[in-house]
């Protein structure tokens, strides 16, 4: 319930800049998921779990409290969806079972980030990819009082290289929406996206950043493309959402028009 909400996981009546990054994340992986089975580790709310089980020949969401579990269970209701508890460092799926495991914005809540990727790579099958996501360390103490160790760019990559012979790093940033592209020169192409917590789409045209991202195996290399989320209706959604007064409505509606998104 909302009255319940701690901040620790985003929810479907939040909209701001946060739920633009995680939509864009769940959206850049829909064309690696199409009848795969999928693991979503720590899967939180369980939106981007049902997301990805609408292209997804099997979902396996994990996440490590009980109650958002249960909650999950009863709002998102698919025969190829199924929640479980469970840990990031002890998995509850068999061995060589996953075709592709996404875990996002996870790994800095827990500090047991070796037996994290060990168990990543036990659960998926000879050649499994992963597309993982993780907040770039700014400081030795963060500003999230829920994460527990943040991983730097540097640091993160070297995590990956630990555990998989093939990755691309990727850097995504909030600007009037999301943008994620490589860190290197890459030949993969560029997407346009937007969307909501029902559904996100996807279009083929059209320093400093926020957090980094990997897609990593050991079969090949692969990239994910430049892609960038159009986020201007939730971020203004957001802003214009506590005002019940018509001028003050109006305004706000004047002002979008002003604004260069």
């Amino acid at each position: 319930m909302k009255k319940k909400w701690t901040g620790e996981r985003l929810e479907t009546f939040v909209f701001d800049a946060t739920t633009v990054e995680h939509l864009h994340r769940y959206g850049i992986v829909m064309p690696f998921i199409q009848n795969k089975v999928v693991l979503d580790i720590a899967c939180g709310e369980g939106y981007g779990s049902k997301l990805i089980s609408l292209k997804a020949q099997e979902v396996i969401a994990v996440d490590i409290d009980l109650e958002t579990i249960e909650n999950a269970q009863t709002k998102y209701v698919s025969p190829n969806l199924t929640f479980i508890q469970g840990s990031a460092d002890k998995i509850p799926v068999k061995s060589n079972y996953i075709d592709i495991v996404i875990s996002f914005e996870t790994i800095e809540h827990h500090d047991k980030h070796e037996e994290m990727l060990i168990e990543i790579k036990r659960v998926l099958k000879p050649g499994g990819i992963l597309i993982m996501s993780s907040p770039e360390k700014t400081s030795e103490i963060s500003f999230n009082k829920f994460h527990v160790k943040e991983l730097s760019k540097a640091e993160f990559t070297k995590l990956i290289a630990r555990h998989f012979k093939h990755y691309k790093i990727y850097n995504q940033k909030i600007v009037y929406g999301s943008l994620v592209t490589p860190v290197e020169n890459s030949s993969a192409g560029f997407e346009y996206q937007d969307g909501d917590y029902q559904q996100i789409n996807t279009y083929k045209e059209i320093k400093n950043n926020v957090f980094n991202l990997c897609i990593a195996n050991d079969h090949s290399e692969l990239d994910l493309p430049y892609s960038f989320f159009d986020g201007s209706d939730i971020l203004i959604k957001n802003l214009i959402k506590p005002y019940t007064n018509s001028r003050i409505y109006k305004l706000s509606t004047f002002i979008k028009g002003l604004l260069p998104f």
